[in-house]
């Protein structure tokens, strides 16, 4: 069965079908909502038979680069314009098809985020190389 990993972004993708501000200036009890629904989502893979991680990031991150064979690691944290649409989390599965991957991820998308409305995130599919 081929595996997928089902990417959720900071501010990524395409346009927002709706604006929704960081989950730092989210009311608590929607975080909680939110991470929650998270969770169903991982039990529900779970009992699926298709689970098989998930983890949620931080959006602090560090920029890496070898600095060659007699220095240390070259390390910034920016400027990159482009590290706002940076990884937020991820599931990995393990589904019969891409279908089945892009039904997971719109189910993903529905996430709530402020008010209990909807997310609408944008999930980016990736089927992992065997």
């Amino acid at each position: 069965m081929p595996r997928y990993l089902l990417l959720k972004h900071y501010r990524g993708a395409p346009e927002a079908h709706r604006p929704v501000p960081p989950m730092d200036q989210w009311d608590p009890a929607d975080v909680e909502a939110h991470m929650a629904f998270l969770r169903h989502v991982s039990e529900l893979l779970e009992k699926n038979g298709e689970f098989v991680d998930a983890q949620a990031l931080t959006p602090a991150r560090t920029w890496v680069r070898y600095g060659g064979p007699d220095a240390a690691p070259v390390t910034t944290e920016g400027p990159f314009p482009e590290t706002s649409d940076l990884v937020a989390g991820w599931y990995m599965v393990d589904v019969e098809s891409y279908e089945r991957a892009v039904e997971l991820a719109a189910y993903v998308s529905s996430e709530p985020g402020p008010g209990g409305e909807p997310l609408y995130e944008w999930i980016d599919v990736r089927e992992v190389m065997e």
